[in-house]
């Protein structure tokens, strides 16, 4: 790493070039190291193997279909989640769009989708090919890695038909804004619990506690039994351990502000590597630092086809990190036992 300030060096792509080129980690910790966003690392590459492409999910997310089999990757600053599988089924939308594949199962909020380019970088076995997209602060929002397989007279195609007239190497982003920390209403602790009760829909709860000026993490904490019950950290690990022990499926939920990413069904391979807890299956990776869950949540929330339960992880500042729910009966799950699961797992000593 070269000894400039950050913002000398944000400022300056080819001191970026260089930074990427000597680099052995990957460009979302130089990123880090460097104290700016990944963002400018990859726009920095403009010309010297990146394409600013429009970054529209209603145009983007219709070619990456062609590319075939692609990983599929989304992160927040606690979990990675990684998917392998084809962009079927994609239903446009304003304020959120999404794609309804078996494994690229993704809900997409197209006002967070600001950058967007076509990178390709050498590797030992040949090109590295991806699209990788932005927030305005430069923040990754999601990536779409190519495979061996995929097609690259698509690929080709995609660069062609959404390249845009600006193909600089440097990029305007906004200040990171920062974590609402948990934002409870005690006073409303009677109507929360009313309105609790008559949802039918797990889609209805963000506005239920907007309305009310909180949000999820401050609802959570008031709105106690039999709506939310606080685990031990722990129980988030001892989770997975058990979803790995005995193939129990489940859905996991990875996201950011930007999109989220759905794994639905069993896991096999759980490894931990010092404070991460990976999940090593074929298709399906998840990468989870354990040391940042600060707090685990039990939650119930009703719905037509029954109670939907989960257990969701914050970090210290109020974060979410994911979330797990069991799998409905429709999908071959075992709503029971996964409801004896969750009640099994450690509370939150007093």
């Amino acid at each position: 790493m070269t000894d400039q300030s950050p913002i000398k060096t944000a400022a300056d792509p080819s001191a970026l070039r260089a930074e990427l080129a000597n680099s052995t980690v990957r460009p979302h910790d130089l990123a880090a190291n460097l104290g700016i966003p990944e963002g400018a690392l990859v726009a920095a590459r403009v010309g010297h193997g990146a394409v600013r492409i429009d970054a529209t999910p209603d145009r983007l997310i219709p070619l990456v279909e062609p590319l075939g089999e692609v990983m599929a990757l989304t992160r927040n600053p606690s979990c990675v989640i990684e998917k392998v599988g084809v962009y079927r089924d994609y239903h446009p939308g304003n304020h959120a769009a999404m794609t309804l594949d078996k494994e690229i199962d993704l809900r997409i909020f197209p006002s967070r989708w600001v950058h967007a380019f076509a990178v390709e970088v050498p590797g030992e076995a040949g090109p590295r090919r991806s699209v990788q997209v932005f927030d305005a602060t430069g923040d990754a929002v999601h990536k779409i890695h190519l495979r061996a397989a995929s097609n690259l007279a698509a690929w080709e195609t995609l660069k062609q038909a959404l390249a845009v007239e600006d193909q600089s190497d440097s990029a305007a982003f906004t200040p990171r804004a920062a974590v609402e920390p948990a934002k409870s209403a005690p006073e409303k602790i009677d109507i929360l619990r009313r309105e609790w009760t008559r949802m039918t829909d797990t889609h209805q709860f963000n506005t239920l506690v907007r309305k009310m000026k909180m949000n999820r993490l401050g609802a959570y904490r008031i709105a106690g039994a039999p709506f939310t019950r606080p685990l031990a950290p722990q129980a988030l690990s001892l989770l997975l351990e058990q979803l790995a022990g005995d193939g129990m499926g489940s859905m996991i939920f990875v996201g950011n502000m930007g999109c989220i990413e759905i794994h639905s069904g069993p896991i096999h391979t759980l490894k931990p590597t010092g404070p991460w807890l990976n999940v090593m299956d074929p298709r399906f990776n998840l990468h989870l630092r354990a040391d940042y869950v600060a707090e685990v949540w039990a939650v119930e929330k009703p719905t037509q086809r029954g109670p939907a339960i989960s257990v969701e992880a914050f970090d210290a500042r109020g974060s979410l990190i994911l979330q797990v729910f069991g799998l409905r009966a429709d999908r071959a799950g075992d709503p029971e036992a996964w409801a004896a699961r969750v009640a099994a797992l450690p509370e939150l000593a007093a």
